[in-house]
């Protein structure tokens, strides 16, 4: 998928993936970068929402989940090949390096945690774990392995393959059972970029950046690898 993932920067990393990915097409919605007919509204009620309802300010995703990305992304989350975590963290911190005004001002890049005992791994951490990695400047507030700061000790029920209100009720048990591990001080008032591998609907990270804001965030914002194409 990238020719430079072993020896090369994550900026180039990411730039040579741009080539082969399917990119986010425009025009697309500004809220959950869901591809929208020219002249037409996002069909994704959540992005409908009032922005204090809807938790996140925006979603942003590195490529859309088709081809070589969504199969490599299957072959680390359910098969546990961990050499695509440092891919995937080069991409995301290649993006980042690419898209300065999107991440202004972030103060915290977390991820939305898997539960601590997941199977065959933790493949939200083991990116994040790869990004620090590659964040050679440490020009981004990531955090280095093993701090991750959204922790999910607990397993709750899945919301693949399910009916629209049980994934509303797994995103809402989801989002219940995180804990943040620092000074719930520092959330208050702070940005915080949200990572995810992929992005449907958006339930499960509309509830996370709920809980966020609760606790006092300004900002949520989201970034995935995948935006998965959606018709609602």
């Amino acid at each position: 998928m990238c020719a430079y993932r072993i020896t090369g920067t994550a900026r180039l990393c990411s730039d040579c993936a741009g080539r082969t990915l399917q990119r986010v097409a425009e025009p697309h919605c500004p809220v959950c970068s869901q591809v929208v007919a020219l002249g037409r509204q996002c069909g994704n009620r959540v992005c409908a929402l009032p922005e204090a309802e809807r938790g996140f300010s925006r979603v942003d995703a590195v490529a859309m989940y088709s081809g070589a990305l969504r199969d490599k992304i299957h072959k680390l989350k359910y098969d546990g090949k961990t050499g695509w975590a440092m891919v995937f963290g080069r991409l995301l911190v290649g993006w980042m390096e690419s898209h300065p005004k999107e991440i202004e001002g972030v103060d915290y890049v977390v991820g939305n945690p898997s539960h601590t005992g997941r199977e065959p791994l933790q493949h939200i951490e083991a990116i994040l774990d790869a990004a620090y990695t590659e964040d050679v400047t440490r020009a981004f507030p990531l955090s280095p392995p093993g701090g991750h700061r959204l922790v999910k000790h607990v397993e709750t029920p899945r919301s693949a393959n399910r009916t629209l209100e049980e994934k509303r009720a797994a995103a809402t048990a989801h989002a219940a059972s995180l804990t943040w591990t620092g000074d719930l001080r520092d959330i208050k008032g702070a940005t915080i970029l949200l990572v995810d591998d992929v992005f449907t609907s958006g339930s499960q990270l509309q509830h996370v950046a709920l809980r966020l804001r609760a606790a006092g965030a300004a900002d949520v914002r989201g970034l995935v690898l995948a935006r998965v194409p959606w018709s609602g």
